[in-house]
């Protein structure tokens, strides 16, 4: 098990996230990574970042109690894993299998979840992969959250850059060159995008588990070219951009 980045936010009641994640060359981690930064700027956010690795499945049988057991206790739950072959990799299907256990218990029942992928094509099947874990989510009885941002780089002026550029809804899509390393994982406007998710599912997660007062940011489709522009005209543009 690889379970690290724990966080923890002041002077609020406590909410804990999981982002759980199997990443082959590390660009999934990146976004993963970046997701659990947003998530803890959320006032009371845990947040825990849970590798599952191929060395943990052993004859096609992915366990780990530590694992489950922090699942288990975590409010919100976020998947992730490259997209290969127009699938979920086989080593986060091991994982998906094994959550047979909590499956029969329902002991992820109303526990809010979401999920990325990333390919190295423009579209690589991803939404397959989205749906894959959406309904895995389902089965799981868990409340499924989904990206809250306008599409970007779909007009003239757009550009890799924007957030959302692959306007996906359902979860997070990243898109990273096959022949370049995790040092150049996604885009700048996916990586924000990550972390806006992050953030959106962690505020909604004190929502629905402390009922904290929960304002819903919305953006009309100028405003949001006009915030993917101002990320390309500054290179010191925060990393996180609130209101997710």
């Amino acid at each position: 098990m690889a379970v690290n980045g724990v966080g923890h936010g002041h002077d609020a009641p406590a909410v804990t996230v999981t982002v759980v994640y199997h990443s082959v060359h590390g660009h999934t981690q990146v976004l993963a990574e970046h997701l659990a930064d947003g998530a803890r700027l959320v006032p009371g956010a845990r947040v825990h970042l849970v590798g599952i690795r191929a060395e943990d499945v052993t004859a096609g049988r992915w366990h780990d109690a530590e694992v489950l057991a922090l699942l288990e206790r975590s409010d919100a739950i976020v998947f992730g894993c490259p997209t290969l072959m127009g699938s979920v990799s086989a080593v986060f299907k091991a994982f998906m299998e094994a959550a047979f256990t909590p499956f029969t218990t329902q002991a992820w029942k109303d526990k809010l979840a979401g999920a990325f992928t990333m390919s190295a094509s423009q579209s690589g099947d991803k939404l397959v992969v989205l749906e894959q874990l959406a309904v895995f989510g389902a089965q799981m009885g868990m409340q499924w959250i989904g990206v809250g941002d306008m599409p970007g780089n779909n007009w003239s002026g757009g550009a890799r850059e924007d957030v959302n550029r692959l306007g996906s809804w359902l979860g997070l899509m990243s898109q990273s060159h096959a022949d370049q390393g995790p040092e150049h994982a996604g885009s700048r406007g996916d990586l924000i995008t990550a972390e806006r998710y992050g953030e959106r599912i962690a505020r909604l997660a004190q929502r629905w588990v402390n009922a904290v007062p929960y304002d819903t940011s919305r953006m009309t489709e100028h405003e949001a070219r006009a915030l993917s522009a101002s990320l390309r005209e500054t290179d010191d543009a925060p990393a996180v951009l609130t209101g997710a």
